[in-house]
């Protein structure tokens, strides 16, 4: 009789143990531990976001009733819901960090696709998304008087459209405040919506060799230095230099920019585009633009198909956890995708993996094959159930 594992038993297998607690170690995760570990707690947590759990009681019961499938996953016992609560409340929400950065080590090292752009520059899309909460449940998170909210920053590359920098603050914390942190390679090019528009911060990725693409407020000052030729049967409008006017805006960027009209035939309005990059042709920059959407589409599946909007946890520790949990869902859910023949979305992984968590099944085979039987086995007699009483 052929013998598998449950396809969340294969998922598991997708994180080397030795790596895992190597990671535990580095952030002393475990010393509080009684019984309850570590690896028990990231079962639960990667049930919770496989499942799509909405709450402790979901998570721990529905464990519960898989415990005789579940031994194999490497977990000693079922959680209790006041254990696994106390559990993401206090231990560090840094070991699931550092693990999210393992496993997208590991996927880098996989060529997600062909690259859309024939320039050998990296391109990465800037952005952040606001998560709402309730101001009365996470008082540690105030957003506004009557609400509170975190903020999840990411940089997405888009070899593969992985996202290679992520940051949770709570949402008072502006974007640009995180962009400075972030060091670029020479010749990258990043792209930021009008949200990041600081011409000091521009002023030092022009300094370092960066080169950003990003769109013009509208209040913006300047004086057309040069008029530029446009290609012809093209959405380009209009191409130029331009010299930005206002005493404090020429000190902190004192040379020129590159300014682009791009007509958007789609949602008939018009674009205008900043970049300090003079050689690309317009509609490579234009083109360079309209794909930062791809981080828009990830911040959209993410919240669409994992536990991120809504908490099981409501101090900022579980807060982390859970969304460091999700963001290793999502690079290992991009992996499987990556690795299967047929052509999944998504979405609908996610949806057929909810309801084959635990079916016994090769995870490799199923996933090209999702709609075929399974393998025949042979079954123990059971007793005839019927509707007499016992």
């Amino acid at each position: 009789m052929n013998r598998f594992s449950s396809i969340f038993g294969h998922i598991l297998h997708l994180f080397p143990r030795r790596e895992f607690f190597e990671a535990v170690e580095a952030t002393r995760a475990d010393r509080d531990a009684k019984g309850f570990s570590c690896w028990d707690q990231f079962v639960a947590m990667m049930f919770c976001q496989l499942w799509q759990a909405h709450s402790l009681r979901e998570i721990c019961g529905s464990l519960a009733s898989c415990f005789g499938k579940a031994r194999h996953l490497g977990i000693q016992t079922v959680p209790k819901r006041s254990t696994l609560a106390y559990a993401n409340e206090h231990r560090p929400w840094q070991l699931y960090e550092k693990l999210f950065y393992q496993i997208l080590g590991r996927c880098r090292q996989l060529e997600f696709g062909k690259r859309k752009f024939r320039f050998k520059n990296r391109l990465f899309s800037l952005d952040a998304s606001i998560i709402p909460l309730c101001a009365s449940l996470f008082d540690w998170a105030k957003y506004r008087r009557t609400k509170g909210a975190v903020k999840l920053h990411l940089l997405l590359d888009h070899d593969g459209y992985l996202p290679v920098f992520a940051r949770v603050t709570t949402g008072k914390i502006h974007e640009v405040r995180i962009a400075r942190t972030l060091n670029f390679p020479a010749g990258s090019i990043v792209v930021v919506d009008k949200g990041y528009v600081d011409f000091s911060l521009f002023w030092s990725w022009n300094q370092g060799g960066v080169f950003f693409v990003t769109r013009q407020k509208g209040n913006a000052r300047y004086r057309v230095v040069e008029q530029r030729a446009i290609p012809t049967n093209r959405n380009i409008l209009s191409d130029q230099l331009i010299e930005l006017e206002g005493f404090y805006a020429h000190k902190k960027y004192p040379v020129v920019l590159r300014r682009l009209e791009v007509w958007d035939a789609e949602n008939e309005q018009l674009i205008v585009l900043l970049t300090n990059h003079m050689d690309f042709g317009a509609t490579t920059i234009a083109a360079i633009y309209k794909d930062r959407w791809q981080i828009e589409i990830f911040f959209k599946t993410i919240k669409q198909n994992l536990k991120i909007k809504t908490f099981v946890g409501t101090s900022a520790n579980a807060l982390l956890t859970q969304i460091w949990t999700a963001l290793i869902a999502i690079l290992v859910l991009k992996y499987l995708k990556h690795r299967s023949q047929y052509q999944w979305s998504l979405s609908n992984l996610v949806a057929m993996l909810r309801y084959n968590l635990f079916a016994y099944r090769d995870l490799w085979v199923w996933l090209d094959e999702p709609y075929e039987p399974p393998p025949v086995v042979s079954l123990q007699e059971q007793p005839e159930l019927n509707w007499t009483a016992s």
